[in-house]
């Protein structure tokens, strides 16, 4: 017995000195793989500080880390002006089909086209497709040199844009001015451009390409950047010249662009003296620059100011607001005219299909108002929802689950661009596993996509698989794309609030992506994005004395303060969700001042918000909603009965509302 003891003693013993010394091998090679990754750290710190020397002696020592390809690339990008090309050439042949490699590719091509290294730039760009415009002018720069004429020609295209335009690009548009390329037109149209986009410095740039005689005198165009409104009420413009029409044009966007949250009558008053010394066709497009900035305000009067615009040319984000002046004024003709006045791409947007399908029925045009309703219910949209309850279609989006192999999951792991996604993962490096995601799954095709968003889910990431699996184009798995992680805390917060649980996952959605860590860049916390100080509030109605910041990003504490947040503002708005939600996003002051001076439909409410984020977030909160609750089989409102109608400012809503805004800022 003592013997057997004895043996059965010493098997034990050794297999814990075996489990020991194991445990000791995988301790020391974390440590040995946590110092490595201490130094890719310190070669990122080093290449960003541009200094070769340390990057240099650091380089060696990642050696077998996924991310080592990296410090290759800074130690090239750092010499790349004086790099060799063979080294060049076998970096991007050692990393071949790589985000890196597409990079140093446009490096490369980059630098030689600065110091005008011709021949290898042709060599270097065969069967390399050009996406970049600053590599797009060295190419017409390099084709300037064996055909001049048709390199400009072809330039032309790169002039008509109201943003600033690569350094590359200027000898090209300088020897297009030189050999008449660009006659006084396009330059004004080029002016135009810039000014309209609050890009004043590029307009003062472009009026110097001007000839001395033609262009706006400098100390004018000082004058309108001071003091515009003046420039205007007062006439210190010349406007039987094409210089001082323009000036009046510059001033008036000048005038709007100073006034973002102010009133724009003093502006709209300036311009009505103005415009009585300017052509027609001068003063229309001045009535139309103050009718997107008094709709992009909601102001009452944006679409007579539209209608004042006459025959002015509008471009698509100016007919985009007066569809929405319209909305707001029922007024469906020209709901109608400014769609039919947009480019056909602009049409196609899901929002103008639908509105132009609304306006069409209102003018008894029904057979051709079902026509694009049935189209457009096929999308899975927002506007594709509204669309199959407007019409009566019963949308039936089909899932097509794929099922991957271990081998299609293990083919993935074993993408080097996959490994270095998840290495970036574990030292925080979002943004850069993101781009190694995005290059790996660029080319794939519906059933990899779907492959790729359950390697994603195995991983934990649960952003990656919603965002992924939301790319199919043909075959949907909507058990993915509305997945539904921490499922009972979540509905355990939602019911303890009394809040509709496809509604708050809805919301976390579009939040967060299911994100425990994420922060916004203001700061926002967790699945429903915290505010720190909104946290602090909410604990303080929840009596938790023990309420501690760093408590914020917990789900179960996040999703419990999430939700009574929301439910206090739901309350507030009369359980108006779609103003609830705006709120939520934008500030409960925001959402209340956007309302009409009448009672409006939900669906104008929410695509008349002044806000872009706002606007697209509140319809794909609602749309989420509606369609996580066909996930969990619970039916619930439909759409339209979620965006509901919105009552008009004033009275007693506006009275919660403002004490409720009391309260919480308190």
């Amino acid at each position: 017995m003592g013997k057997k003891m004895n043996k059965a003693w010493g098997l034990v013993w050794g297999m814990l000195l075996a489990a020991g010394a194991a445990a000791g091998a995988h301790g020391a090679a974390n440590t040995q793989q946590a110092q490595v990754d201490v130094n890719f750290l310190a070669a990122r710190d080093a290449f960003r500080a541009g200094d070769a020397a340390r990057l240099d002696k650091l380089a060696p020592a990642l050696a077998g880390h996924p991310l080592a390809p990296y410090a290759r690339y800074w130690q090239l990008k750092l010499r790349l002006d004086e790099a060799d090309p063979d080294s060049v050439r076998r970096f991007l042949s050692d990393h071949r089909d790589s985000l890196l490699a597409d990079r140093m590719r446009n490096d490369w091509l980059k630098a030689l086209g600065k110091k005008g290294a011709w021949d290898l730039f042709v060599q270097e760009s065969q069967s390399v497709p050009v996406d970049d415009a600053e590599i797009a002018c060295y190419a017409l720069q390099q084709r300037m040199v064996r055909d001049r004429a048709e390199a400009l020609a072809d330039a032309k295209r790169l002039w008509s844009t109201g943003s600033e335009t690569p350094e590359s690009c200027e000898p090209l548009f300088d020897a297009m001015l030189d050999k008449g390329v660009l006659n006084e037109r396009d330059v004004w149209s080029r002016f135009t451009l810039a000014a309209a986009a609050g890009n004043f410095s590029l307009a003062q740039r472009i009026n110097g390409k001007l000839p001395a005689q033609h262009q706006i005198a400098p100390r004018d165009l000082e004058r309108a950047n001071r003091d515009p409104e003046r420039l205007l009420s007062k006439n210190e413009f010349k406007g039987a010249t094409v210089a001082g029409r323009e000036l009046a044009l510059y001033a008036l966007q000048r005038a709007v662009a100073r006034s973002p949250r102010g009133s724009l009558e003093a502006v709209a008053d300036a311009w009505r003296h103005a415009r009585r010394q300017l052509p027609p066709g001068i003063a229309h497009s001045g009535n139309g620059i103050i009718a997107y900035a008094v709709a992009r305000r909601l102001g009452p009067d944006a679409l007579a100011w539209y209608r004042e615009a006459g025959s002015a040319s509008l471009s698509d984000i100016q007919l985009a607001w007066k569809v929405r002046a319209a909305l707001r004024d029922q007024a469906w003709d020209d709901v109608l005219g400014a769609i039919a006045a947009m480019t056909p791409p602009q049409q196609m947007d899901p929002a103008w299909r639908y509105w132009k399908a609304r306006a069409l029925a209102v003018r008894g045009q029904g057979a051709e108002a079902r026509a694009l309703l049935e189209v457009l219910a096929r999308d899975v949209s927002f506007y594709g929802l509204l669309a199959a309850e407007e019409s009566g279609i019963v949308a039936d989006f089909q899932s097509e689950p794929v099922l991957p192999t271990p081998s299609e999951l293990a083919d993935l792991d074993g993408l080097p661009s996959v490994q270095r996604m998840l290495k970036f993962y574990d030292l925080e490096l979002r943004p850069e596993a993101l781009r190694e995601w995005i290059w790996t799954i660029r080319n794939f095709d519906d059933r990899q996509r779907l492959i790729a968003a359950q390697y994603a889910l195995s991983k934990g990431l649960f952003d990656r698989a919603i965002n992924t699996a939301d790319t199919t184009v043909a075959r949907h798995d909507f058990a993915l794309r509305y997945m539904a992680p921490y499922r009972q805390t979540l509905s355990e917060a939602a019911q303890q609030t009394g809040l509709d649980e496809a509604l708050v996952f809805g919301l976390v959605r579009q939040e967060s992506r299911f994100r425990a860590d994420a922060v916004s860049s203001a700061g926002a916390v967790g699945l429903m994005q915290l505010m720190p100080p909104t946290a602090k509030w909410v604990a303080k109605q929840l009596g938790k004395a023990d309420y501690r910041p760093s408590q914020i990003s917990d789900v179960a504490t996040n999703a419990k303060f999430g939700s009574y947040y929301f439910k206090y503002w739901l309350d507030r708005f009369e359980n108006l969700p779609l103003l609830a939600i705006a709120g939520y996003n934008a500030g409960p002051g925001r959402a209340q001042a956007w309302r009409s001076a009448r009672q409006i439909e939900g669906a104008i409410y929410a695509e008349t918000i002044p806000f872009n984020e706002t606007r697209d977030y509140v319809k794909k909160v609602l749309a989420n909603a509606v369609l996580y609750a066909r996930q969990f089989g619970t039916g619930g409102p439909s759409l339209k009965q979620r965006l509901a109608f919105i009552p008009p400012r004033g009275g007693k809503l506006d009275e919660i509302a403002a004490v409720g805004q009391a309260e919480t800022e308190k």
